[in-house]
């Protein structure tokens, strides 16, 4: 046996020459899969190599990641390490802010549960900025996708709000304060808008509406809060 049977570690062979070579990339592979924190799962090219930092390799990895689609990497002397996970596997997804569990072939992010046979549930936060125009309301992009089951909404003025608004609502069309009216101006005002879980069954945005005049300028940082359910595996 040339590495371990869970993590893949790199064992010394007897009477072996150069053995801090060996220890040294199990420690690597230990440092960087231990308390697992992937920067993203679908950059399919090789960032810069910052030290320790590791990756999820997609399907379709170029350059220095060609052919290690499924794999972990991990950045180490200013090129990569690469590791096998197993399914089940846990990881924090960083430019996802969501944890994601290995399926054997892929990151599901958000997935708390997953079948033997590959059906899971979802839970996400999609968060975005959305710069307010002048006029009487907004339409953000879409924030719920096809069947999500919505939570809510939470999210914060980044930007002061200006215009001769007085407040404002957030809503989706059909239902414009489903997720807050009265809503504050100023830089950190808040909104927090859990609701009774509701279906989208198609993608859906959000309206900002102005109460008391029309918007002129501001920005909201806004965080959709949902659901999805997956199939189970393709026989």
């Amino acid at each position: 046996m040339t590495e371990t049977a869970n993590l893949a570690l790199p064992l010394l062979a007897p009477a072996q020459a150069q053995k801090h070579v060996t220890v040294n990339e199990a420690l690597v592979r230990l440092d960087g899969i231990t308390q697992l924190r992937l920067a993203s799962v679908t950059e399919t090219t090789p960032p810069a190599a910052i030290e320790g930092l590791a990756y999820g390799v997609p399907t379709g990895g170029v350059n220095d990641w060609a052919g290690q689609d499924g794999t972990v990497a991990i950045a180490s002397g200013g090129g990569w390490v690469f590791v096998s996970p197993s399914r089940g596997w846990r990881a924090l997804v960083l430019d996802a802010g969501a944890l994601a569990i290995f399926d054997g072939a892929e990151w599901r992010v958000g997935a708390q549960t997953m079948t033997p046979n590959g059906a899971s549930v979802a839970i996400k936060s999609l968060e975005v900025d959305v710069p307010l125009t002048a006029g009487a309301s907004v339409t953000t992009p879409v924030l719920f996708p096809a069947r999500a089951i919505a939570y809510g909404v939470t999210g914060r003025v980044t930007s002061a709000i200006t215009g001769a608004v007085s407040t404002w609502d957030l809503g989706i069309t059909g239902d414009l304060q489903r997720y807050g009216s009265g809503l504050g101006l100023p830089a950190n005002s808040w909104v927090n808008g859990p609701g009774a879980p509701q279906v989208y069954w198609s993608p859906t945005a959000l309206e900002i509406t102005a109460q008391g005049g029309d918007f002129a300028d501001g920005t909201i940082r806004l965080v959709a809060h949902y659901a999805e359910l997956a199939l189970p595996d393709v026989v």
